[in-house]
């Protein structure tokens, strides 16, 4: 019987990499791999680091929305929201200079500096509605849907701006990406239907 060949610290990191895209040192040191070996690693150059405790391979692709995984990973109870998801719905051509990510009203802010980051405390009820998960660069990202994205512009609309929201509800009408009806749910569960429903019956009017 061949004798099985044990799995070395470096190939138990890259196999891993390969898989998940990219990993915070916890998850690998879970695989058995111990920060020694990262430190190792990075500084050969046979692994790179994105931001502190992440980590990923240096000929990893890269998607146009890399910085969304890297903050998932990053706040992995976190979900994508506001611009930043709309930006991945492609409801918008403004690119934001930050990662907008929701977290519960209690929940620490974690402190990095890449990718960088705004916070948004939503309540508890409001923070698991309306999720989809979507892989990029390997990772499971937690993003809100279109019609709860709209919604929450409005509600947030003294921060992010009335215009980016109006702009959302109009791209996501025009490329019917959303029913008027999907977007009044979600603007009913946030108390801002009143205010959206003038702008959605001129937006819809016309057929």
């Amino acid at each position: 019987m061949a004798r099985k060949i044990p799995i070395t610290q470096r190939g138990r990191t890259f196999g891993f990499l390969k898989i998940k895209g990219m990993a915070r040192l916890s998850e690998l040191i879970e695989e058995g791999v111990t920060a020694s070996t990262v430190s190792r690693l990075e500084r050969e150059g046979a692994i790179i680091r994105l931001a502190r405790g992440l980590y990923q391979l240096p000929d990893a692709s890269i998607d146009a929305n890399h910085t969304l995984a890297e903050t998932a990973k990053l706040v992995p109870k976190g979900v994508i929201c506001l611009t930043s998801a709309l930006a991945f719905h492609e409801l918008t051509d403004q690119i934001p200079a930050k990662v907008w990510i929701a977290i519960g009203p209690k929940d620490w802010r974690p402190k990095f500096r890449y990718p960088p980051a705004r916070f948004a405390h939503f309540p508890s009820n409001h923070l698991r509605a309306g999720i989809e998960r979507h892989v990029i660069d390997g990772v499971e990202v937690p993003i809100f849907g279109i019609a709860k994205t709209i919604a929450d512009l409005f509600r947030y609309r003294r921060t992010i701006g009335i215009n980016v929201a109006l702009e959302g509800l109009r791209e996501a009408l025009r490329k019917r990406k959303a029913t008027p009806a999907q977007i009044a749910k979600y603007a009913n569960d946030a108390r801002v239907w009143k205010i959206m429903e003038p702008y959605v019956s001129a937006l819809t009017s016309d057929g």
